[in-house]
């Protein structure tokens, strides 16, 4: 069979390293988990009540993903530019209406993420009941640390997460206090996505989210997983 022909080069793969490998691990879709802990839905005017509430999501195109490290311009459109710290879990197995008794099987592995916001246009858009895209997927807005593969067969269910701006710390939690668990989010996720492997799923940030500015450095550490990084650039 012929290959075909396209007017311009296909988009690429986007991809992230895989701790204690040399392979990578190809992204497909990032999905991210909006007000999953307590504490931050307070301080975001918007507390969950696990008795009567779902989980609810958001995407971002597998195009936003940047590497821990990198130096990120100060984006454009806004002038409250958030940070999120959230653990990431990588599927490695396809899965559909999956039981959270099963969802462990489906884990490749964890890195520690950072959710970058604009914080002005998701709060413009929410207030009009419109979709968030403009204040959570632009480039450059989901920065992921090296995967490290899962050990065990267990999900992580406790951990330290915690993030620093320029050596200060601003978030400070456990995993522990996650509203939806990493096995009840997959599952509940499973319900209505056929999900695959390369797929992300950002879990959620703690309390104590902020704005930063050109020249910070942001820095966020998850006991077990691993540090994540950032250097907010100039504007372009």
């Amino acid at each position: 069979m012929s290959q075909p022909e396209f007017i311009w080069a296909p988009s690429p793969t986007y991809s992230l390293p895989i701790v204690g490998s040399n392979a990578r691990m190809p992204v497909r879709r990032i999905f991210c988990v909006g007000r999953n802990y307590h504490a931050h839905a307070v301080e975001m005017g918007r507390p969950v009540d696990k008795s009567t509430m779902s989980p609810f999501y958001f995407l971002k195109d597998a195009s936003t993903l940047v590497e821990s490290g990198a130096t990120v311009p100060y984006p454009t459109g806004t002038s409250n530019y958030h940070y999120e710290m959230e653990l990431v879990v990588a599927i490695g197995k396809p899965g559909f209406r999956v039981a959270e008794a099963d969802a462990d099987a489906l884990i490749f592995g964890y890195a520690a993420g950072l959710d970058m916001t604009r914080r002005d246009l998701q709060l413009v858009a929410r207030e009009q009941g419109r979709p968030w895209d403009l204040g959570k997927n632009f480039e450059k807005s989901a920065v992921c640390a090296p995967i490290l593969p899962a050990t065990g067969g267990a999900a992580l269910d406790k951990g330290a997460i915690s993030l620093q701006v320029n050596g200060e710390t601003r978030q400070a939690s456990d995993l522990s206090m996650l509203i939806w668990n990493v096995r009840e989010i997959i599952a509940d996720l499973s319900k209505f996505y056929h999900l695959e492997p390369g797929d992300l799923i950002y879990t959620g940030t703690p309390e104590g989210v902020g704005a930063v500015k050109s020249g910070d450095r942001i820095s966020g550490h998850i006991d077990g997983v691993g540090e994540v990084a950032l250097v907010v650039g100039e504007a372009e």
